[in-house]
């Protein structure tokens, strides 16, 4: 039948032949995926496996990012979602019910602290925070634990082995945001086999927006677990919720973790040079970075493995300097961006109110902080930016 020019651009006959390969994952986009009969159509879906039903919930190159994180985390299933914050509340979300507790570290990602106190106790769920470096005091209704490793901006590296022990003894279901980490300083399911085997978190997310990115220009994330059961009550919230990712996005994604753990160990290598360098300066009153001895929870570092340690580091200056002042140094920065987020190839630096972000007691008596993210540049040419911008302070 001779079909109209419209008819025969939708329904051309022409297929890529099977068994055709190449390095990069092809991208395939879809809303509709069609199949190949009533039969297949009707046939019912297995839960919690791969199902190509509809783009939103999965096709052949979403599933190949997913099955490589997967990998990468020691884990056997993964979840992708459209940010890091979305891995964050994925867990919650799906764990938590009216009358459960929420226990969270007090120094936690800001959003996951906001998500807890605003929006959870709507649907009857209470929360603690708690400090890191104890293992907090585990009730009844305890439901769920979150663990950061190491804590956001002022990178305490958590009592991770003592927490999960204590989690795992009541059967409490414990998440693990892994984004400093990145699946390759430590294994989350898996901390200190050695010492400790088996023992681990029985959720372990990460921000694809960060290292496995790598290029400050992607929005994503993964929540990754190793029991099916557990993946199942994950993924039909993931499906109610309606996540759905952008295949360009992970095609990116994709693109770039091949470079992961080579950015991951050349980033870690200048940032511990820096840290240990601005240690030593007389404007700074204390730096954290959990592979510096004294820094908090270095201990606990030590007892995963003491592997690698990422690419940020936090500064305090000394309470002589103003915030103002502190402002003024980090806009004297010339290589260092102002912004959020980290794991780029540009070093970042930004100043932090630290006064509205906690409950418990700060882990520094007074002073400004300064975060900073490592980028990709020489490490020798960062150290002569802080230098020349430390003028500004005085």
């Amino acid at each position: 039948m001779k079909s109209a020019p419209s008819t025969q651009l939708i329904h051309h006959p022409y297929r890529a032949p099977e068994g055709w390969d190449a390095v990069p994952v092809p991208v395939a986009k879809a809303s509709t995926v069609l199949f190949k009969s009533t039969a297949e159509l009707h046939r019912p879906r297995v839960r919690g496996g791969l199902s190509y039903r509809y783009g939103l919930h999965g096709t052949p190159t979403s599933y190949t990012l997913a099955a490589r994180i997967a990998t990468l985390e020691h884990a056997e299933h993964c979840l992708l979602v459209p940010s890091g914050l979305a891995a964050v509340t994925l867990p919650s979300l799906a764990m938590l019910r009216p009358g459960d507790e929420v226990l969270v570290p007090d120094n936690v990602y800001g959003q996951n602290r906001y998500l807890t106190e605003s929006w959870l106790p709507q649907w009857g769920v209470t929360h603690r925070f708690y400090d890191p470096l104890t293992v907090p005091e585990l009730r009844d209704n305890t439901q769920l634990v979150w663990l950061e490793a190491a804590g956001s901006i002022t990178l305490e590296f958590p009592d991770l082995l003592g927490t999960l022990a204590a989690c795992r003894a009541r059967g409490i279901t414990t998440a693990l945001d892994n984004t400093w980490g990145a699946g390759l300083a430590f294994n989350g399911f898996e901390p200190a086999p050695k010492t400790h085997p088996g023992l681990g978190a029985d959720i372990v997310m990460q921000a694809l927006t960060k290292y496995a990115s790598g290029g400050a220009d992607i929005l994503m994330g993964a929540v990754c677990t190793r029991d099916r059961k557990l993946h199942e009550r994950l993924d039909r919230t993931h499906e109610h919720l309606g996540y759905g990712l952008g295949l360009n996005d992970v095609e990116i994604v994709l693109r770039s973790l091949p470079t992961m753990q080579l950015r991951y160990e050349s980033q870690d290598r200048v940032t511990r040079q820096l840290a240990s360098w601005m240690a030593g300066r007389p404007e700074v009153a204390q730096v954290f970075h959990p592979a510096l001895p004294g820094s908090p929870g270095h201990e606990h570092w030590l007892a995963v493995g003491g592997a690698g340690a990422a690419c940020l580091f936090s500064a305090v200056f000394k309470p002589e300097y103003s915030a103002a002042q502190v402002d003024a140094f980090v806009d004297a920065l010339q290589l260092f961006g102002i912004g959020y987020s980290w794991a780029g190839p540009m070093s970042l630096a930004v100043p932090y109110d630290m006064s509205r972000s906690r409950d418990l007691p700060l882990p520094f008596d007074g002073g400004t902080l300064v975060r900073f993210a490592i980028g990709l540049e020489d490490g020798n040419d960062l150290k002569a930016d802080i230098e020349q911008a430390l003028s500004a302070l005085r």
